[in-house]
């Protein structure tokens, strides 16, 4: 590999690029070296802060020359055609979660990349984190016995940060179950071997004035005998961070003084137009961004609390490491904490780029997971367990973290 670093793209320089900045900051081995997007005050300001080439249109920053690979973190309905202009033009793709708002569009995306010689990965997941990938290797340890039954659990206030229109419209991709359950998915197939045999899941729409799914609760079974449990609320009440010692999603600390917090803010827009300008103005450009680079305290993001349940053991994964508890003992296994946050990402996608590694967040694991997502909304609409077709395990073990 030597020195040479994978010189990135950025299709779109919205909410999900400006939480990757401190991965890209501070990891030597990514060149910041073009973007896209369609706002002006986007472009100017990434210009400015990255010293990097702004342009207008994806199809213009496919086809320049000096760029190895595209993260491509723009609205969900992009991701698929966006991925094929990448391909085209011989580009590598990062694709934000949730890969595609179809198996359709997943298979095409697959196709494209395939046919063009390129590497796709979907994440950032959850499932990167060390703390998930550590639980996953004390499983294949085998010290623990069998793996046998996996417990998720997570309570937010997702559904009351500022939205699009489109980002309440489930059949445009909004909602919970596009947004947040792969991240649970992931987790859980990582865990578990990745073969999801099938779901039976039942998703709520509470509240009238946020009309797509806010919560879901599923049961998963694996093809290996594994089952799984995975919950999810966004309605801004419970705060499941409480588990993990008042540390977010992030990994950053949180005040939980500030309880109610993003209803509260929303009762200044109380309309679609004025909530957007609200989203608009916290993007990376708008007036009210804030920088979240090399905050001190970080720890390793979570995602709610989750258990691995097997025949001599109980791992639960944290900011800090993985609680275990044995027949007769408890442990700690302490992971330090990140150097660079997300760094994993960054791991899969240089030995992609420039090893030729094929990652483990491949594009077929991920169709897998937005099967599993898909089949939660169906299962939910037509009352009834789904079996599943489009399982793949795990290609390469993952790290020890």
């Amino acid at each position: 590999m030597g020195d040479r670093k994978v010189r990135l793209g950025i299709a779109g320089l919205g909410r999900a690029f400006s939480f990757m900045i401190p991965t890209f900051r501070g990891d030597a081995r990514i060149e910041i070296v073009a973007g896209a997007d369609p706002r002006a005050e986007a472009r100017e300001r990434f210009a400015a802060d990255f010293g990097a080439r702004p342009y207008e249109t994806v199809e213009e920053l496919c086809a320049d020359p000096g760029v190895d690979a595209i993260y491509i973190a723009s609205p969900h309905q992009f991701h698929a055609p966006q991925v094929a202009i990448a391909a085209a033009h011989g580009k590598h793709a990062l694709v934000e979660k949730p890969m595609a708002l179809s198996l359709d569009e997943c298979s095409a995306m697959i196709d494209a990349t395939r046919a063009a010689g390129t590497h796709l990965l979907v994440g950032h997941s959850h499932s990167f984190d060390a703390p998930i990938q550590k639980t996953r290797a004390l499983v294949e340890s085998g010290a623990y016995g069998s793996l046998r039954m996996i417990t998720a659990m997570n309570f937010t206030d997702f559904l009351y940060r500022p939205r699009r229109p489109e980002e309440l419209d489930t059949a445009a991709g909004g909602g919970a179950v596009y947004n947040q359950a792969p991240h649970q998915v992931e987790m859980i197939r990582l865990i578990g071997g990745g073969r999801v045999k099938s779901v039976r899941a039942a998703t709520g729409i509470w509240d009238p004035s946020r009309p797509t799914e806010g919560a879901y609760t599923a049961f998963l079974t694996f093809e290996n005998g594994v089952v799984a449990t995975m919950t999810y609320s966004g309605y801004g009440h419970f705060d499941s961070d409480e588990f993990s010692g008042w540390f977010a999603e992030s990994g950053l600390p949180k005040d939980p003084s500030k309880y109610g917090a993003s209803r509260a803010a929303l009762r200044n827009a109380p309309d679609l137009a004025q909530e957007t300008a609200l989203k608009e103005s916290r993007n990376y450009g708008g007036q009210a961004y804030a920088d979240t680079s090399a905050p001190a305290g970080r720890k390793h993001q979570n995602f709610g609390l989750v258990i691995a349940s097997c025949e001599h053991g109980d791992l639960r994964p944290g900011p800090d490491g993985v609680q275990v508890y044995g027949d007769l003992t408890q442990d700690f296994v302490t992971i330090a904490p990140p150097g660079v946050p997300r760094s994993e990402v960054m791991d899969e996608l240089v030995a992609a780029v420039l090893d030729g590694t094929p990652p483990l967040h491949s594009g077929e694991w991920s169709m897998a997971t937005m099967e599993v997502c898909l089949a939660i909304l169906r299962s939910a609409a037509e009352n009834r367990e789904i079996t599943l077709e489009h399982q793949v395990g795990l290609v390469q073990s993952a790290p020890n973290g």
